[in-house]
């Protein structure tokens, strides 16, 4: 058998051993993974453009997280407690974004699962909170608002949109 060099390079490296899906499954997937999650960046400018954004931001984290930091405006609610205090506090009309502290979590995924179980539109907002406060988005505190300065590895630092 002789192989191209196409084929010798994709069988030299793990990148390729797995050759890429179809366009056509690589649309559905990604695609899907869309309706399943938001960006860090495009929650911030849904929330500060004028007007309902659409959605609710919902933490799922403990109270003593939500007193070191949170999304402001999103509501509180620990992924433990939705069973019985979702329908209480979030419209099933209105979508909701959840997030946790990060990418190394997945309280936001748990809290998202929940929520749909309970029949909530939902998505789990990418980053969570950590990205929120690396982009340099303005958070609140038990001592009032806080921002830091964006993090160039995560945000850029002359432009207000990374071109994503």
């Amino acid at each position: 058998m002789v192989m191209t060099s196409h084929s010798t390079a994709t069988a030299a490296h793990p990148v390729l051993r797995v050759p890429p899906a179809s366009p056509a499954a690589a649309a559905a997937y990604f695609g899907a993974s869309l309706t399943f999650h938001a960006d860090v960046s495009d929650v911030a400018a849904a929330l500060a453009a004028d007007g309902d954004p659409g959605f609710v931001v919902l933490d799922s984290r403990s109270t003593a997280s939500w007193d070191q930091g949170h999304i402001p405006g999103a509501v509180h609610l620990p992924t433990a407690l939705i069973p019985e205090q979702a329908a209480a506090l979030l419209d099933p009309a209105v979508p909701v974004v959840t997030y946790c502290w990060g990418p190394g979590c997945n309280g936001a995924t748990r809290a998202a699962l929940a929520l749909a179980q309970l029949g909530f539109h939902v998505k789990e907002m990418l980053g969570g909170f950590e990205y929120w406060v690396r982009e340099g988005f303005t958070y609140g505190t038990w001592e009032g608002g806080a921002r830091r300065a964006a993090d160039p590895l995560t945000a850029p630092v002359d432009a207000a949109d990374c071109g994503c």
